[in-house]
């Protein structure tokens, strides 16, 4: 079940609640005032793991020949 962050207009506090996706948003405030509920949208963090990515493939310059030329 994802975290929503949410803030008061009235009493300015922020709190963390678990709601299911399909649940509509919060629309009063834990402390019973008459103040708006508005949802903080919160950045997520991605990290890319493994082969495959552009960082561990390509930032690399690939290895010359050490092999010399046969002259023909």
């Amino acid at each position: 079940m994802p975290t929503y962050v949410y803030e008061c207009s009235a009493c300015e506090k922020v709190f963390e609640i678990e709601q299911r996706i399909t649940e509509d948003p919060l629309k009063d405030c834990q402390c019973g005032s008459n103040g708006t509920v508005k949802r903080i949208i919160q950045p997520v963090g991605i990290a890319f793991k493994g082969s495959g990515f552009y960082v561990n493939d390509s930032s690399s310059v690939a290895p010359s020949s050490t092999t010399p030329k046969s002259e023909s």
